[in-house]
């Protein structure tokens, strides 16, 4: 009978930039919102402005995501490159290292020097990338699949807060704008340490805290300057 296991660590890599590009999008808009309304501005100079920080939020999400996920992918790349020098080079020192590590994770010698020789007959620079460098499939670097997770999911975040002003009265505007946005950062620090398999409760706090604490200080901020002007 054939067991499968499914490990949450597979998701990391998009659930990270997910997580992450929804989180900006709400706090980010929410609080440019409220910052905007407390300083006095009318129902549509809020709107143009959330609209606009949806547009740039997304695309420097996309590009810093992009260009940093880039960066480490460029590192891998340059360190399998030497590794594939030193395999064609350096076998034998090569499968020296190789069985030290096994023996350092507490095989005998002899056993960590026959597991070193099979594994680099059936994939010599994967074997030393998994176990050496640590590159494996699950954690690689995946710029595109980064960069199109942040800045969509920062769209679905941006546009959440938006939506809410589009609806309410401006009398009502900064209540209706906050508590919303903190129960939509509550659903998605839920909803991602559910699908992580972190608990549920603390991830929803911790993004509810931090997110209330960014709209509290841009919405003062506001404040400030609409009592000044």
């Amino acid at each position: 009978m054939r067991h499968t296991e499914r490990h949450r660590t597979q998701r990391i890599g998009w659930l990270r930039a997910a997580v992450l590009g929804a989180n900006d999008g709400i706090v980010s808009t929410a609080s440019l919102v409220l910052g905007v309304a407390a300083a006095g501005a009318d129902s549509r100079a809020v709107l143009v402005a959330g609209v606009a920080a949806l547009v740039a939020g997304a695309m420097s999400m996309a590009a810093g995501e992009y260009v940093s996920v880039s960066s480490q992918s460029d590192t891998e790349r340059a360190d399998l490159d030497r590794e594939r020098a030193e395999l064609a080079n350096t076998p034998e020192h090569e499968h020296a290292e190789l069985a030290t590590i096994y023996i350092k994770r507490g095989l005998e010698p002899s056993i960590a020097a026959t597991v070193a020789t099979q594994l680099m007959r059936h994939d010599a620079l994967g074997a030393h990338a998994r176990d050496e460098l640590g590159i494996s499939e699950i954690s690689t670097a995946r710029p595109v699949q980064a960069a199109f997770a942040s800045a969509g999911t920062f769209s679905i975040g941006a546009a959440l807060p938006l939506i809410i002003a589009l609806l309410v009265p401006t009398t009502m505007l900064m209540w209706a704008v906050s508590g919303s946005s903190l129960v939509f950062l509550a659903l998605l620090g839920a909803v991602s340490a559910k699908a992580g398999g972190a608990p549920v409760f603390k991830a929803a706090a911790r993004v509810t805290f931090w997110g209330a604490l960014a709209m509290a200080a841009t919405a003062g901020v506001g404040t400030l300057f609409g009592v000044a002007v």
